[in-house]
């Protein structure tokens, strides 16, 4: 699909907007994950913005896409991506992990319209994904189902009985995204615990794979309607990313997988964040 230079503009700037909401969440919070959610706003602005079918105004609409968010602990990207959508006010962002809000540090199904699913133990999201996806099939229903992962999650093991269960029975209407961002709470996923080749392992489990750069939109949105074409197997989206993206002192740095800014930083990360406006995209552009 043809995606006009204003149309990808645009989708970088609410990007931009997006990371800026993480930020202020975070700090107000005073706890929480940074470097995921900002890794992955350019996914959740072409999720939100251009890819999913779904209507805000009616959360529950029987034919929408289905999203399901495994690794939970990036749920501030979501939340911020929900409100700019139109799902719940803006200001209720300032909510996060406070007792009593809607916004807890992991989404809670039927606390907050728009979330499907309540995450926690990472690995469960898969599953969860691919009996919405077996359900879809049987009720000949036409809609998607789009589950969103970590890397470091794959050292799961349910994660690989669930990739094995979906490729075994062919589930063409689900697409995997894996955020490949190397790192987990410990340190470098590639050193805590090996996950290449993942192309390699998901092709022997029957699955269409597909690279991207994960800050490259109009190559995302490719690859997702490359994966409607597939009728064949499921297929996992391999988004590469940089942890932190868009605020120099947390890119690539994994001590910032768990931590949320203090207002010294946020007020830093803003600034950059500001001054970049919708001109942060893939360093291959």
């Amino acid at each position: 699909m043809f995606l006009s230079d204003r149309r990808i503009k645009d989708l970088y700037e609410i990007a931009n907007h997006l990371r800026q909401d993480v930020i202020e969440m975070l700090v107000e919070a005073k706890s929480g994950h940074s470097a995921g959610p900002l890794g992955t706003a350019d996914i959740f602005a072409a999720l939100y913005f251009f890819i999913l079918n779904h209507k805000p105004k009616n959360p529950s609409w029987e034919e929408r896409d289905r999203l399901i968010l495994s690794n939970g602990h990036i749920c501030p990207i979501q939340y911020a991506a929900l409100a700019r959508a139109g799902y719940f006010p803006l200001k209720e962002l300032k909510t996060l992990r406070k007792f009593g809000s809607r916004l807890q540090g992991h989404p809670h199904r039927g606390s907050l319209p728009g979330i499907e699913t309540t995450s926690g133990p990472l690995g469960s999201g898969l599953s969860q994904g691919i009996g919405m996806a077996l359900a879809t099939r049987m009720d000949g229903k036409k809609h998607r189902v789009y589950v969103v992962m970590s890397d470091g999650e794959l050292n799961e093991g349910n994660s690989w009985e669930a990739i094995m269960f979906a490729g075994k029975n062919r589930l063409n209407n689900l697409t995997a995204i894996i955020d490949r961002n190397n790192i987990q709470i410990d340190g470098f996923t590639e050193d805590i615990m090996p996950l290449e080749s993942l192309r390699d392992k998901f092709e022997a489990f029957r699955w269409n794979v597909i690279d991207v750069d994960g800050h490259n939109i109009d190559e995302f949105i490719g690859a997702v309607q490359e994966a409607k074409a597939v009728f064949e197997k499921p297929t996992v989206i391999i988004a590469h990313t940089i942890p932190g993206k868009g605020v120099d002192f947390m890119e690539r740095a994994y001590q910032w997988h768990g931590k949320p800014p203090t207002r010294h930083e946020a007020r830093e990360a803003l600034q950059q964040l500001r001054k970049l406006g919708g001109k942060i995209k893939s360093e291959h552009d």
